[in-house]
C-alpha cells in the first residue's frame, strides 16, 4: 500500500510536558537520616498510616509492544496535530473550496491508474495472475475509454472492475513479514519498518521503468502535495473521530495497524467486518470481568420439632 503523506511539511517538534516539583524535603527528616548513619542508632519505624492512605509505587515505564518509539512517536503526533490545525486543514479547506469535486474525483483516478504496473507486479509476486491481468485490463479501458484515467470506466458496467490497492509492502506481509516497528514521521505520517520499506520500493518502479518524468522534482513534487491535500479531505472524518477519544495518538496508531492488518487478510480471502479498521492490533485484548453465573442451592432442610418438655408434677386440668 502506497503510503500517504499526513502533511505537507511537518516538523517534529518536542511537545514539553508540565513537570511538577518534587515537595520540599521536611527537616525532621534530614535529622532522622543523620541519627540513623550514627553507630548504635536504630531507625524507628515508619509511622502508620492512621488515615489509611495507599501509596503506590510506579515502575519503570514500559512502552506498548510492537512500538518502542512511544514516547516519541506522539510527540510528533501531537506537533503534527497543530501544524495541521494551523496550516494544511486551511490549505486542504481552500482546495476543496476551490477545486470542484469531479476534478478532484479525476485527479485521484488519474494517479491510482498510474499505480496500475505496481499492483500488477506485486499480484505477479502472490502469484495471483487472475487479479494481476485484471488490472491490466483495467489500466488498458481506463487509460482510452477513461480519458488517461481521469474518468473510473472500469469499475462501471460491463467491465466490472473495481480498483484494487496492492503494494509490495502487502506482498511481505502476505507472505507472512510481520509491521515491525510502529513510527509516526514528520512527512508520512503514520507507518510502519515493513510499509517504508515497501512504499520505497513502490516508488522505484516508476522511475525505473518509465524514467522521465516520473523521476523528476517537477512531478514528484505537485504530485505529492495534490494527494496529500486529497487524502486531508477524505480523512477528514476519521481524523475528526480520532481527535474525540481519550487518547488520540492511540486511537490513530490502533486504526493505521488493524487497516493495514484487515488489507492483508483481505489477500489471504479473509473477510474483514465493518468495526476490524477500530481492533487494536497489537495492545493485549482486555480482560473483563466473567458474568456471574447463578448457583442453585439445594434447598435448606426444615428445622426439627422442638422435643416434648416433661414436668415433674402432674398437671390438674379444672373440670368445666
Amino acid at each position: 500500500m502506497s503510503i500517504s503523506m499526513a502533511a505537507l511539511i511537518v516538523v517534529g517538534v518536542p511537545v514539553a510536558a508540565d513537570v511538577t516539583p518534587p515537595d520540599p524535603v521536611p527537616a525532621t527528616a534530614s535529622a532522622d537520616a543523620d541519627a540513623a548513619d550514627e553507630p548504635g542508632t536504630e531507625t524507628p519505624p515508619p509511622p502508620a498510616n492512621d488515615d489509611n492512605t495507599i501509596v503506590v509505587s510506579s515502575g519503570p515505564y514500559v512502552a506498548p509492544p510492537g512500538d518502542p518509539l512511544a514516547k516519541l512517536n506522539a510527540q510528533t503526533y501531537d506537533a503534527t496535530q497543530k501544524v495541521d490545525e494551523a496550516l494544511v486543514a486551511p490549505v486542504a479547506k481552500g482546495y476543496e473550496d476551490a477545486v470542484p469535486g469531479p476534478v478532484r474525483s479525476g485527479l485521484r483516478n488519474f494517479f491510482r491508474n498510474l499505480k496500475s504496473p505496481v499492483i500488477f507486479l506485486n499480484y505477479m509476486l502472490q502469484f495471483k495472475p487472475g487479479k494481476a491481468f485484471e488490472t491490466v485490463g483495467r489500466f488498458a479501458v481506463n487509460s482510452t475509454v477513461g480519458v488517461a484515467g481521469l474518468i473510473d470506466v472500469a469499475k462501471e458496467k460491463p467491465f466490472n472492475l473495481p480498483f484494487r490497492d496492492n503494494g509490495f509492502a502487502d506482498t511481505l506481509g502476505y507472505y507472512g513479514v510481520g509491521p515491525g516497528p510502529f513510527f509516526f514521521l514528520p512527512l508520512l505520517g503514520p507507518t510502519t519498518l515493513r510499509d517504508m520499506f515497501g512504499g520505497a520500493v513502490d516508488g522505484l518502479v516508476l522511475p525505473t521503468l518509465v524514467g522521465k518524468p516520473f523521476n523528476t522534482l517537477e512531478y514528484t513534487i505537485p504530485t505529492g502535495v495534490i494527494r496529500s491535500l486529497d487524502y486531508r479531505i477524505e480523512f477528514d472524518a476519521e481524523l475528526a473521530r480520532q481527535r474525540a477519544t481519550v487518547d488520540p495518538y492511540t486511537a490513530s496508531r490502533e486504526y493505521y495497524l488493524s487497516r493495514r492488518k484487515a488489507e492483508i487478510d483481505a489477500l489471504h480471502g479473509i473477510v474483514v467486518d465493518a468495526g476490524a479498521f477500530e481492533t487494536p492490533v497489537y495492545l493485549a485484548p482486555v480482560v473483563t470481568d466473567p458474568a456471574p453465573v447463578a448457583v442453585a442451592l439445594p434447598p435448606a432442610a426444615p428445622e426439627p420439632a422442638p422435643e416434648p418438655q416433661f414436668v415433674s408434677e402432674p398437671v390438674v386440668q379444672p373440670l368445666p
